[in-house]
């Protein structure tokens, strides 16, 4: 998902701010981001009250996982190139556009949506921390140009660290809390922040960090754990920076494609590939669907344009609840054909394009 401006930050998140203190901190969050306004539309809704438990870390635990079976895995070649750069250089390249043509394009409501549920969710585990601490350190993996920076200001946070794939990004990122820390007036209250540039599918973050041993209350991941799901060993390491420096009692949140959605539209698709005028996703093939390296082509109308793989949550769950029979229970669970759901009532192609990703709240164990 794309990032909002500057001068959207200053026009657009005020009103929608103002809406997220006026909605109660229900722990309800949809599985599908949907656009604003259509009574019609319909989603799954599931509620974060039965938030995954974060295992410490059993590293010979998760060493069993990487037994896996050779068609779990994509080809060697391509575990060796990636698609890091892909998409770091897509993202690079994006570029800011005013607040004016923001709002005549056609998935500009959408775009204000998905910014408001990213609102409410940083919202109810920033006050869910807050019942037992005053002081938040917070790690944005993925922050991409700064999108949610107002959202920390607002949550009165105390650090945070922004990392992303795209160096560039980190660059404007960076620039933004600069731009937003020069405009706080006297005394205003505003955290203190590092940027770092990294693949976090790749690298350890904490080796970075300029205290290694810092430790993050939430762990915020929007739009971006699916890149992670190229190998195993990847998706591994994605999972240790999100969660490896989290204190007990953190939590680990964000916003990912929902496989189920994803592989129902593909099922029903007449061919490999499905979408409208907003949105298109295209499979190499149809009915098989290895838990990592299934990769997909997604664009979404003027912000995305790069591969994707495949997140199959359940297995998420279990890679986050480092339970290893769990993990081979899932393998089973996808070859017996019980990943499905049955088919909603969509409408609305924005709706459409929203709705095909579900949010997640881990919390680590005690």
């Amino acid at each position: 998902m794309a990032d909002l401006t500057k001068a959207e930050e200053q026009q657009v998140e005020k009103s929608l701010d103002e809406e997220v203190e006026e909605t109660p901190h229900t722990s309800e969050v949809d599985s599908g981001i949907g656009c604003e306004g259509d009574s019609s539309t319909s989603g799954t809704v599931h509620s974060t009250e039965n938030e995954k438990e974060v295992d410490g870390g059993n590293q010979d635990d998760r060493a069993k996982r990487k037994n896996l079976d050779p068609e779990d895995e994509p080809p060697k070649k391509v575990r060796e190139t990636g698609h890091g750069q892909t998409v770091a250089a897509h993202y690079n390249e994006l570029q800011e556009v005013g607040l004016e043509k923001r709002s005549q394009s056609r998935i500009f409501y959408l775009r204000n949506f998905n910014n408001w549920t990213k609102s409410v969710l940083i919202g109810e585990f920033i006050d869910r921390v807050r019942r037992k601490k005053s002081d938040i350190t917070v790690l944005d993996l993925g922050c991409g140009k700064g999108g949610d920076l107002l959202k920390w200001k607002k949550g009165r946070i105390k650090k945070l660290v922004c990392t992303d794939i795209a160096d560039i990004s980190v660059q404007q990122c960076k620039q933004r809390y600069e731009d937003m820390k020069a405009r706080c007036r006297y005394n205003e209250h505003i955290f203190d922040a590092e940027f770092i540039q990294a693949d976090s599918t790749k690298d350890l973050l904490s080796s970075k960090y300029n205290d290694p041993d810092m430790r993050f209350d939430i762990c915020s991941c929007q739009f971006v754990y699916h890149y992670s799901f190229e190998t195993y060993e990847q998706a591994d390491m994605m999972l240790k920076n999100a969660c490896g420096n989290l204190s007990p009692g953190g939590y680990f949140i964000g916003t990912t494609p929902n496989s189920f959605e994803l592989v129902k539209r593909l099922e029903a698709s007449q061919t490999n590939s499905f979408g409208n005028d907003v949105y298109s996703v295209k499979f190499e093939k149809k009915g098989e669907y290895p838990l990592f390296g299934c990769k997909y082509d997604f664009h979404l109308e003027e912000v995305v344009d790069v591969p994707e793989f495949l997140v199959y949550f359940p297995l998420l769950e279990e890679l986050v609840s480092d339970k290893p029979d769990d993990y081979e229970h899932a393998k089973e669970f996808i070859k017996d054909g019980k990943a499905k759901l049955p088919l909603g009532t969509l409408s609305k192609s924005e709706w459409e394009a929203t709705s095909i990703y579900l949010v997640f709240a881990f919390e680590k164990q005690l």
